[in-house]
């Protein structure tokens, strides 16, 4: 389980991250997104353990994730920027992965060259972008590692390439009981693929709560509500929030009904961004006031 606990980070006069909460529960695929500079990257290098969060915690399996070999051993960050070694291929660098994890599977490393259909002894500085990211996901799944974090997953991939790293995730998540991190700007490509979903700087919950007595939009006073609609003796929600508190709060004004429902993320995060003060036209452009 990952347990992201208040984390603060800064860098210079700019703060990345301010008091981000969540839990991730274990064999799941948690999506985040969000605006640029939102903080997502930075969330996964503080779960890393690469950045030191300057306030609250990043803990995995009970254990503070920075300086701490061993959990960094059960997991795996393929980051925005790809990085190689200078002079690589595949191989290679398949060789300086299994030095690192303990699992890490030669097998199945050459059984995914085959099905990307990527020549392991060629020079990766002569891939293409796309190449390049498909490597280092090879890389990543042949680890074996308990926790996979992917930064901008889909970015450089045609619709044939993600439709595979989706089957192979989802695979490894159902076969090992991994848990998976995903963030990409593309909305429709997470709606499909993750079982929950986190809107930096915010955690995202859909309800619908009824009651017997007369109520308005005060009788959820400590939860912070982007939307709101009521008809009649049901209110509708949009939530931003860690989702089992907000559970919490409402499952004890005893409601008649109450449910979390469904919504797509595009539409969560056109709510989101006209809260943060974007505007969008009838064209779907975007302005910021």
């Amino acid at each position: 389980m990952i347990e992201v606990k208040g984390v603060t980070k800064s860098f210079d006069d700019f703060t990345a991250l301010d008091n981000v909460t969540c839990n991730i529960a274990e064999g799941c695929i948690y999506g985040m997104v969000g605006s640029n500079g939102a903080g997502k990257s930075t969330l996964l290098r503080v779960l890393s353990g690469i950045y030191k969060a300057d306030k609250g915690e990043a803990i995995i399996d009970g254990i503070n994730v920075y300086e701490n070999t061993y959990m960094k051993n059960k997991l795996v960050f393929v980051a925005d920027e790809l990085f190689f070694l200078a002079g690589t291929n595949m191989k290679s660098m398949a060789k300086f992965y299994s030095s690192i994890y303990d699992n890490f599977d030669m097998d199945r490393f050459a059984e995914l060259t085959k099905t990307f259909g990527l020549d392991p002894s060629k020079s990766i500085s002569n891939f293409s972008k796309g190449m390049k990211r498909q490597a280092a996901i090879i890389l990543a799944l042949s680890t074996r590692a308990k926790y996979m974090f992917f930064d901008e997953t889909f970015d450089g991939l045609d619709p044939v390439m993600r439709n595979l790293v989706k089957k192979l995730i989802c695979g490894d998540v159902a076969d090992n009981n991994a848990t998976v991190i995903v963030t990409s700007h593309s909305l429709r490509e997470l709606e499909d693929l993750c079982d929950h979903l986190s809107l930096l700087p915010w955690e995202i919950t859909v309800a619908s709560a009824a009651f017997k007595d007369d109520f308005d939009e005060s009788k959820f006073e400590g939860i912070r509500i982007t939307r709101y609609r009521q008809e009649g003796s049901v209110a509708n929600m949009i939530v931003s929030g860690d989702r089992e508190q907000t559970m919490d709060i409402i499952n004890a004004m005893n409601p008649v009904v109450f449910d979390v429902l469904p919504l797509t993320l595009e539409e969560v995060f056109t709510y989101e961004m006209e809260a943060l003060g974007y505007t969008f036209d009838v064209k779907g452009d975007k302005t910021y006031e």
